[in-house]
């Protein structure tokens, strides 16, 4: 019997990639596989063709001697390809992971080892908190509460109402897996283990469940737990916090607490720095004056210079937010702000007109020219 071309058995272009191959070995040996396929006489052969081509294509160096020889340059030893020839049994896990581990071991040799399985670990849980500018410069320590799962104490997390309510799964005999041997033709065995569909691989079934937790073996529980907040924090960084998760086999997961800062009724964040707005009359941006100022430490004191712009800003070194590594702090941006009355008196009127009338042409280019002419529509 003349044998194909391997790349025709995997229907596949002689310049796939390796990840191209791969998905069309899945794909045909999971159509083909003696006990998927069981009505067609020809799967177990048409099997054993499919690991051949696999076997060679799969491999650089077998495939660039299948390409330049032919099926010679590939013979298996000049007695043909046998399961013994197959290399990629550790695959099978990957290959048909998604039949359940119906193909978990291979040979009898391969794979997991029996009446073992993966101990999961417990889920992780995330909880929001909100907290002011003042504790995210200062850093602080705050009062959490969330929900989670924790092992039922009526039970001990086996979801019985007693321990003679635990029996001896009777499918698997308390393994956990079923085995079942295939026939490969005069080619061996293939052993298939797949996970006992009637006890989930648990090796155990309950027969009467427990009250408390309705035989989940779990219960949910309010808990509260104190979160340190670092200095310098920001919005949207997590904090970790090992071990605070829910309990699994393998271990607890882990909390993740996001942080939210809220608006200030003074300060605009940005970055490590703050920006406050101070509003100044148009006489003090003009003739100057000392202002205080609120900062996150307490108030503060700047000099406002004569001749002070809308907009200027004055800046207080280290008077922001630490950087959560270094610990240096930011500092404040005090943006003036000028202020026009919205209401005058005949007296502050007759003033103004007094200046604008005394004033010269250079004085009406700066802010007070600007200021009359904005007093002037009021007026």
């Amino acid at each position: 019997m003349t044998k194909r071309d391997y790349y025709e058995v995997l229907g596949v272009s002689k310049h796939a990639t390796p990840d191209e191959i791969k998905r069309a070995y899945r794909r045909l040996a999971k159509k083909y596989h003696p006990d998927v396929n069981k009505e067609d006489p020809g799967a177990e052969e048409k099997f054993k063709e499919l690991a051949e081509a696999y076997e060679v294509l799969s491999d650089p160096t077998k495939r660039a001697r299948y390409d330049q020889l032919g099926h010679e340059g590939v013979n298996f030893g000049g007695r043909g390809f046998t399961w013994q020839d197959f290399t990629h049994a550790g695959d099978f896990d990957d290959i048909f992971g998604d039949l359940g581990g119906f193909f978990s071991q291979f040979f009898g040799g391969f794979g997991r080892e029996r009446g073992t399985r993966r101990r999961a670990r417990g889920r992780d849980l995330k909880v929001n908190l909100e907290i002011t500018l003042e504790e995210a410069a200062f850093g602080a320590e705050r009062e959490i509460t969330f929900k989670r799962r924790e092992i039922c104490s009526e039970c001990n997390g086996s979801g019985a109402k007693s321990e003679s309510d635990i029996k001896t799964c009777p499918s698997c005999g308390g393994t956990g897996e079923l085995r079942r041997v295939s026939s490969m033709g005069g080619f061996g065995q293939f052993v298939q283990v797949a996970t006992c569909s009637t006890c989930n691989g648990e090796g155990k079934i309950v027969t009467a469940l427990c009250p408390a937790c309705d035989g989940r073996g779990r219960i949910s529980i309010e808990k509260r737990l104190n979160v340190t907040i670092p200095p310098g924090i920001d919005s949207g960084i997590q904090l970790r916090v090992r071990g605070e998760g829910e309990l699994g086999e393998g271990g607890a997961g882990d909390l993740y607490v996001t942080i939210y800062v809220t608006s200030h009724d003074l300060f605009e964040r940005s970055g490590r720095d703050i920006i406050f707005e101070l509003p100044v009359s148009f006489v003090q941006a003009s003739l100057g004056a000392e202002v205080e100022v609120p900062t996150l430490d307490g108030r503060d004191t700047i000099s406002i210079p004569p001749g002070t712009q809308h907009d200027t800003i004055f800046r207080l070194k280290g008077k922001g937010l630490p950087d959560m590594r270094s610990k240096r702090r930011g500092d404040e941006l005090v943006r003036v702000r000028i202020v026009i009355p919205d209401k005058l008196t005949s007296k502050q009127k007759e003033l103004l007109r007094a200046f604008e009338e005394e004033g010269d042409k250079s004085s009406k280019k700066g802010i007070l020219g600007k200021v009359i002419n904005e007093v002037k529509e009021i007026i």
